[in-house]
C-alpha cells in the first residue's frame, strides 16, 4: 500500500446486507444504532459492519475492531482482511458478518475501521438496559430483548 490511505465514505451497522446478483448493488436491512436488552452481558447473534471505501491504491490490509468506550477503548473484537483496489476512483463495498458479538454492559461501543495503522473512521452503537413490560392476562409473545 502507498502512504495515502483510502477514504471511508460510509460505515453502518445492520442486521443484513443483500447484494443484487446482477448489479452488485447492496441493500442494507435493519440499521442498528441502539441495542436494548433487559440484562447484561448480552450476545448479539448477528451483526454486519457495512462500509464503502474509495481512493484506494492496490492491495490494502484492513482491520475492523469493536472497542468499549467506557473501558478505555478495550478491544472486544478484531478481524483483519485485505481488499484490492483496481482504480483509485473505485467505490468498494464491504460487508463483514460478525457472529455472536458480546456486549458486557450498557454504554457506548465503537466499531472502528483501519487500513494499516490509519483509523479511517468509526461507527458508534449505544447499549441500553431496558425494563420489559409485564405481560398481562396470559398474553403470549416472544421478546428477545434486542432492538435496533
Amino acid at each position: 500500500m502507498t502512504e495515502v490511505p483510502p477514504i471511508l465514505l460510509s460505515a453502518i451497522i445492520c442486521e443484513r446486507v443483500i447484494f443484487d446478483k446482477l448489479s452488485g448493488m447492496p441493500s442494507i436491512i435493519n440499521i442498528i444504532q441502539n441495542v436494548n436488552a433487559p440484562k447484561y452481558p448480552v450476545r448479539y447473534p448477528s451483526l454486519v459492519f457495512f462500509c464503502e471505501l474509495t481512493n484506494g491504491h492496490g492491495k490494502t490490509k484492513t482491520r475492523i475492531r469493536l472497542v468499549d468506550d467506557e473501558e478505555d477503548d478495550k478491544v472486544l473484537f478484531e478481524q483483519e482482511g485485505t481488499v484490492d483496489f483496481k482504480d483509485v476512483r473505485q467505490v468498494l463495498s464491504l460487508a463483514l458478518n460478525l457472529q455472536g458479538i458480546g456486549l458486557p454492559h450498557p454504554g457506548e461501543y465503537r466499531f472502528q475501521l483501519f487500513t494499516e495503522e490509519h483509523l479511517l473512521g468509526e461507527r458508534r452503537i449505544q447499549c441500553n438496559k431496558v425494563t420489559m413490560p409485564r405481560r398481562e392476562g396470559g398474553a403470549s409473545g416472544s421478546t428477545d430483548g434486542m432492538g435496533g
